[in-house]
């Protein structure tokens, strides 16, 4: 049947059939595009707004600074008071699977040193967290915490050391210590709330300083 056609009509039938093409070829694009940022914050009660007014947390001043810095992301924050690295762990695949994160902030640790966990299963929870946040195509950022000396300073030296070493060895960003700033201050009770455990409301602001720059190079780059 095409030998019969005139070459005009040859052309034309191309013509059409590149349009097509083309036409196919870019309706696959949404599909390919960068998904909006979706920031998770998958933390304990230091991000979750323990013992303060909503909306007055370190993560939910987050909210704030991204609509004044104009990045345009949203935040989810699915910590949970008292949570440890295994709750953090087993609820993670769900989150992913239900948030599609372009990045997760970790912000775990804190209640296995309270509880006196074994540092390798802290260790271990952690960089399965860090490796199915990255599978699920997620930029990562790990915070860092601190114990009192009173837990000695082995034990102190190595639970802060961790969060460093699986940073390195898992390619995450890291915030060295959430605290900085709050709990090594000159007065150690002064931004704590009365249980002396979870920072006031006073702290928010600096904890959020002590994570901005990282989380914002991760944003941007």
């Amino acid at each position: 049947m095409t030998a019969l056609l005139s070459p005009a009509r040859r052309r034309w039938i191309a013509h059409c059939s590149g349009l097509a093409l083309a036409a196919w070829g870019g309706a696959a694009l949404p599909a390919r595009a960068a998904r909006p940022a979706t920031v998770l914050v998958v933390g304990d009660s230091l991000s979750a707004e323990y013992g303060l007014p909503r909306g007055r947390g370190w993560v939910a001043l987050l909210e704030q600074r991204l609509a004044r810095e104009k990045i345009a992301a949203r935040v989810v924050n699915a910590s949970i008071s008292g949570d440890t690295t295994s709750g953090g762990r087993s609820r993670l695949p769900a989150l992913l699977a239900e948030h599609r994160p372009t990045h997760v902030v970790i912000e775990l640790g804190g209640n296995d040193a309270l509880r006196g966990l074994p540092l390798a299963m802290t260790r271990d929870n952690l960089v399965a967290m860090v490796r199915a946040a990255r599978a699920a195509g997620a930029r990562v950022l790990l915070v860092g915490m601190q114990v009192p000396p009173n837990y000695g300073r082995r034990y102190a030296d190595e639970f802060a050391a961790l969060f460093g070493d699986v940073a390195k060895a898992e390619g995450a960003a890291l915030v060295p210590f959430l605290l900085a700033g709050v709990a090594d201050g000159p007065d150690p009770t002064a931004l704590f709330q009365p249980d002396r455990i979870h920072p006031n409301a006073d702290a928010q602001p600096i904890m959020l300083d002590n994570v901005w720059p990282a989380l914002r190079a991760l944003l941007r780059g």
